[in-house]
């Protein structure tokens, strides 16, 4: 697939079918976060791969609640993918204190959309979760206290065969500009 269908195709998945995900296909994930860049080279990420049927059930429950029930398709999902952040390397905290820029959260980013545009070129779905108790993730996964988690992927096969929903998007004009602001 090329990279402008990939991106057209990529799209955000909150229905998944039952279908397990191949272990093949969760090393090609694991390869892509691997190889996304950072600053500095810091790769300030640990990828979590939560496969374990019960234990992502657990987790996947920890992304809502009575009163916050946007991610109750979570436990759908085969697999989560968990982005916890790490101590990038000491130029890059200077650098990110001298600039005031959080260098760390930006590399997560690139590592979270490297995950998901290898998802869909793989044929699997995903939806970046930023919504989830962290303390009870972090209890769940025996992350560190002293750790932060930068986001929760769901991954899986999309219940959906239809073709990718339009994407509501602003116009080229009111989202980018030429030599000046």
């Amino acid at each position: 697939m090329d990279f402008s269908s990939l991106v057209t195709t990529r799209q955000s998945v909150r229905r998944y079918s039952a279908k397990p995900v191949e272990p093949e296909k969760i090393e090609q994930l694991i390869e892509a976060v691997r190889l996304a860049p950072s600053a500095s080279n810091s790769q300030p990420w640990h990828l979590i791969m939560v496969t374990d049927p019960e234990l992502k059930n657990q987790v996947a429950h920890a992304t809502y609640s009575s009163l916050v029930s946007f991610n109750k398709f979570a436990p759908q999902a085969p697999v989560l993918a968990v982005l916890v952040l790490e101590k990038p390397k000491l130029i890059t905290q200077i650098g990110g204190r001298l600039k005031a820029r959080d260098f760390p959260l930006i590399d997560i980013g690139i590592a979270a959309e490297h995950f998901c545009l290898q998802a869909a070129e793989l044929g699997l779905g995903t939806c970046m979760l930023g919504w989830f108790d962290e303390p009870k993730v972090q209890h769940l996964l025996n992350i560190p206290q002293n750790r932060r988690i930068g986001l929760l992927i769901t991954l899986g096969y999309s219940q959906e065969a239809a073709p990718p929903r339009p994407k509501n998007r602003k116009s080229q004009e009111e989202m980018s500009s030429f030599n000046k602001y």
